[in-house]
């Protein structure tokens, strides 16, 4: 029996229904068909009634795994469309992320820079962070305003909002200068409320389990780095 029911679907309580309906074994094969004939067509009216494409600009956060490589996976589907694309580390930096490596296959669709110079309980230097996290902030805020580059992945940027060495109001002022169509993924732990209330896409990762955490695993080659 069918077992989907996508979030954005469920805030229409007809086909929220329509859903439910379906999933009951209690329908034969022409009922099945009618109801998911109505879902189709109340679906199709949304795409239609949809309007033009959109630069968006998106917050992934939470405490749980997942953040920066969900971003990445948008920044592989831009390059494959040919996009120019630009990724600026906050945090990370002082080691060579695996996914640098597996980006330096498009010099010429994407820039790379790992700006910041590790975690912060590793640096133990606030005014050293604080200085690289505004340098990143400024090399940040060139991609964001050139029409060149159609997304731009400001990855743990949140953290360096929550630490205080960027104010929320300047991440929002630069972002207000992105041209109409750029795409801004802004990732990390603790987004603060005022760019999640800005932004068009939030997604937050919910911790359930962790191996570290919960078993003492060290990060391991593929999955963590």
């Amino acid at each position: 029996m069918i077992n989907d029911k996508p979030e954005e679907l469920n805030s229409d309580p007809e086909i929220s229904r329509l859903i439910d309906e379906v999933m009951s074994s209690s329908l034969n094969d022409e009922q099945y068909r009618k109801k998911m004939q109505r879902r189709k067509e109340i679906q199709d009216k949304r795409i239609a009634d949809a309007k033009p494409d959109k630069g968006l600009i998106i917050v992934n956060t939470g405490n749980g795994k997942g953040k920066t490589t969900a971003a990445l996976g948008m920044v592989m589907r831009s390059l494959g469309h040919g996009y120019k694309v630009a990724i600026v580390q906050f945090i990370k930096g002082a080691w060579e992320p695996s996914e640098k490596r597996v980006f330096s296959h498009w010099p010429d669709q994407l820039e790379f820079h790992a700006m910041g110079e590790g975690f912060t309980w590793e640096t133990q230097d606030r005014d050293r962070d604080l200085d690289k996290a505004n340098v990143a902030w400024k090399k940040s805020l060139e991609f964001i305003s050139n029409p060149d580059f159609k997304l731009v992945l400001l990855d743990e940027i949140n953290i360096a909002m929550k630490l205080g060495y960027l104010q929320v109001e300047q991440v929002l002022a630069g972002l207000n200068k992105k041209p109409v169509d750029k795409h801004v993924i802004l990732t990390g732990r603790g987004a603060p409320q005022a760019l999640i209330d800005k932004a068009d896409l939030v997604t937050e990762m919910t911790l359930i389990k962790h191996p570290f955490k919960d078993q003492g695993i060290k990060a391991q080659a593929g999955i963590e780095y």
